[in-house]
């Protein structure tokens, strides 16, 4: 009965897979692209049971879900946010592998470029 139980099991987290990328397919921005998608995702999933609301509100979610953006949104985007936020963010990342990111150049880079 061992192999009917482990695949029980194996079913059981399958399901509880599809029920959590389900529950955050709604969150999806209509201007990601799949992979700016993809990889907040699994941000967001990687947390989401840290962060989940307590029954009497509190916002965690939307927490949680502000935190997605800023890591997305400085990902692909380039955006600069407070050092701290940020080291928040990249801690909360780590080990999160994005292949093929964008390369952006900051405002001091071309100023200093343009000046020699």
């Amino acid at each position: 009965m061992v192999g009917g139980e482990a695949a029980a099991a194996v079913e059981e987290l399958i399901s509880g897979v599809r029920r959590a990328t389900d529950f955050a397919e709604q969150f999806r921005s209509y201007s990601e692209s799949e992979k700016q998608w993809k990889a907040r995702m699994e941000f967001i999933l990687r947390h989401l049971p840290d962060y989940r609301d307590p029954p009497d509100g509190g916002g965690r979610l939307d927490q949680l879900l502000s935190l997605s953006m800023v890591w997305a949104n400085h990902l692909f985007l380039g955006c600069s946010y407070n050092k701290d936020l940020l080291d928040k963010v990249m801690e909360m990342a780590d080990g999160i592998e994005v292949e093929d990111l964008p390369q952006f150049t900051t405002r001091s880079k071309l100023m200093k470029k343009h000046q020699s």
